[in-house]
């Protein structure tokens, strides 16, 4: 079934608010800032513009590939040389626009990765067609990063967008995966491509909390405490099915009751009620670098959204 009209709209429109917001973002990391106040200024772009919030803005930095955004309270700065992805999703009425650049503050010592991940991105998105196998772009991309120099991180993907679903299902490997041989791109599927590269080994592990957390659906949903019970029924009301920050549920809960932030949601993450991410770093500190575009995908191609 083709995709309708309003919401191929939306898909464009939340593209293009991403879009502006990924390059405002771009323009605020500069040494000496802090973190906190550069996701809160995106997010509220985002919102400005009309769309809403896909999910927390992440800022990872250096070794850090994903999964990472500031707590309401974090002083965190960026230093001269830091190698910072900026990732950004907005989405409106569920139909979500991922998009990301890489930021090297002060110094291009990694200017050869930060390319190697625009081209790879380039290639990988002219070499999308209706009918296209998923290990054929992971095998563009793989190559490309490969050409320069430097590893493609085997367990981070690109994915399926759906509505309120930011991992649709089908991932789109970094590099040729014969276990996805098959499996194939058609028209009409909203996509996130995300080539990561780096000069370490290229494979992440989970590191400390990232302050990113989801809902989850558990078989049983039996929570004996009743204020528990209420704040998860509030979370799966407010963000759905998408990521949400620390910092978003720490002003929400300020503002409704004395209770603290931290413990509510270690208490429903222990439970199983939550997801908490963890931030995804590479396995040997090698420098990380990101680029990441959402398309469309016609009959002639792929259409940029981002």
């Amino acid at each position: 079934m083709a995709m309708k009209e309003e919401i191929y709209e939306k898909y464009k429109t939340a593209g293009e608010i991403a879009r502006k917001a990924r390059e405002y973002g771009k323009k605020l990391i500069k040494e000496g800032v802090l973190v906190l106040d550069v996701v809160n200024e995106v997010e509220g772009k985002i919102l400005e513009e009309g769309a809403d919030l896909a999910f927390p803005v992440n800022i990872s930095i250096n070794e850090v590939a994903a999964h990472f955004t500031p707590k309401h309270n974090d002083k965190l700065v960026f230093k001269r040389g830091d190698l910072v992805k900026l990732d950004v999703g907005a989405h409106v009425d569920g139909f979500i626009a991922d998009t990301a650049v890489t930021v090297e503050i002060a110094s291009s010592r990694y200017e050869k990765l930060i390319e190697s991940t625009k081209e790879a991105l380039k290639n990988a998105i002219n070499g999308i067609k209706p009918g296209v196998e998923v290990s054929q772009i992971g095998e563009i991309i793989g190559s490309t990063i490969e050409k320069y120099g430097f590893a493609s991180i085997e367990n981070l993907t690109g994915h399926s967008l759906e509505q309120f679903c930011l991992h649709a299902g089908i991932s789109i490997p970094n590099f040729y995966d014969d276990a996805l041989k098959g499996i194939k791109l058609e028209r009409d599927m909203a996509v996130a491509i995300e080539p990561f590269a780096t000069d370490g080994v290229g494979y992440v592990i989970a590191g400390k909390k990232g302050n990113i957390y989801r809902c989850l659906n558990p078989r049983r949903f039996f929570l004996r405490d009743p204020i528990a019970k209420r704040e998860i029924n509030f979370l799966k009301n407010e963000f759905k099915s998408l990521p949400f920050a620390e910092r978003w549920y720490h002003k929400m809960l300020s503002k409704r009751s004395g209770l603290d932030s931290d413990y509510m949601l270690e208490r429903l993450a222990r439970q199983g009620y939550i997801k908490q991410y963890n931030q995804l770093i590479e396995k040997k500190s090698g420098k990380v670098a990101q680029t990441e575009h959402t398309i469309i995908i016609h009959d002639n191609g792929a259409e940029i959204t981002t």
